[in-house]
């Protein structure tokens, strides 16, 4: 029986697939190349090019392949984006969620790991933030994956079908191989932004608000490795098929660090001046997110490798010192 991963040619998807494989998994991988990129895609996993929202695609999939689990990676996932475009992340996330759950309710595949995100809490309660906190996002993006939460909840009840939903926060990183790692166009996340300045792809950082009630006035997030989020997907997938009921689990190192913060590791690890400016702040920032995985600890038995975040930033730069094109010059 195989695992079929979707969004497997995206960041953190590439990475599970990856993890997957060494695991000695059989993987198949779907994936529409919107944003993911195919020479991502491990050999050993047998590639499908398609959209979840395409239900006659996923049923011919389901038919051809003997899938026991489903790992969900497969949303638009930029918070400005989605502030601005809000209908896009609906028809994209909650549209291609409910296609992808009707084939599986059809088929009778009844395990899925879903990847959430720490903006369904929006501006948190407390900090660190518990599972059991209320979830307000405070952005479109966050919405969607709420709904996608809730969607599945509802589809447990009716159908029986099994989840875990992985809400983590800021992924980091690449795999220590150098071989795969973070491409997005346009980027949006921090830690491969920072990195551009001294591949002389910027001048400059710009930091998006300098007056959050944080130590130094930026946002502060908590930063895991992507390699770390991908074991946590193999444990929460044989969690289920081991008959474990569904869950929800933060992901994260539990250690908050603010942008200037992030700019200065960085500095340290490239050696590279890396000037920064204060901007204005981007619609939808909480102040600080930083997560409590102890449920995930206790339960899934789940421990991250990548505590500090100078080896996080350490095999990030790697990765892009050697792909500054991301994947264009690999294919």
């Amino acid at each position: 029986m195989a695992i079929l991963v979707l969004g497997g040619a995206g960041y953190i998807g590439s990475h599970a697939v990856r993890e997957l494989v060494a695991a000695g998994r059989d993987v198949v991988v779907a994936d529409s190349l919107v944003t993911g990129f195919a020479a991502s895609v491990h050999p050993a996993a047998r590639f499908y090019e398609l959209d979840i929202r395409d239900g006659a695609a996923l049923d011919a999939l389901f038919e051809r392949e003997r899938i026991d689990g489903v790992v969900h990676f497969a949303a638009f996932s930029q918070v400005g984006e989605s502030m601005s475009r809000p209908l896009k992340y609906y028809d994209n996330n909650l549209g291609g969620t409910m296609s992808l759950l009707e084939s599986m309710v059809r088929h009778g595949v009844n395990n899925i790991v879903f990847s959430s995100t720490a903006a369904v809490y929006g501006e948190p309660e407390r900090v660190p933030i518990l599972e059991s906190d209320a979830t307000v996002p405070t952005n479109c993006y966050g919405q969607t994956k709420l709904a996608m939460e809730q969607m599945m909840a509802w589809v447990s009840r009716a159908h029986g079908l099994k989840y875990t939903a992985l809400r983590y926060f800021n992924a980091s990183g690449a795999d220590p191989s150098g071989e795969i790692g973070e491409a997005h166009d346009p980027e949006t996340h921090l830690i491969p932004i920072v990195l551009q300045v001294p591949l002389g792809r910027r001048e400059k950082v710009s930091i998006f608000g300098g007056e959050y009630p944080t130590e130094d006035g930026t946002c502060v997030r908590d930063y895991i490795h992507v390699t770390d989020l991908a074991a946590a997907h193999i444990l929460a997938l044989d969690y289920l098929m081991d008959g474990g009921e569904s869950d929800v689990f933060n992901l994260g190192n539990g250690v908050g660090f603010s942008v200037k913060e992030i700019i200065d590791a960085a500095r340290e690890v490239t050696g590279h001046a890396i000037p920064a400016e204060t901007a204005a702040r981007r619609a939808g920032d909480p102040a600080r997110l930083v997560a409590s995985s102890e449920k995930a600890k206790r339960v899934l038995g789940w421990r991250p490798k990548y505590t500090d975040i100078r080896a996080i930033i350490e095999t990030a730069w790697r990765w892009h010192r050697e792909h500054p094109n991301g994947y264009v010059s690999a294919g």
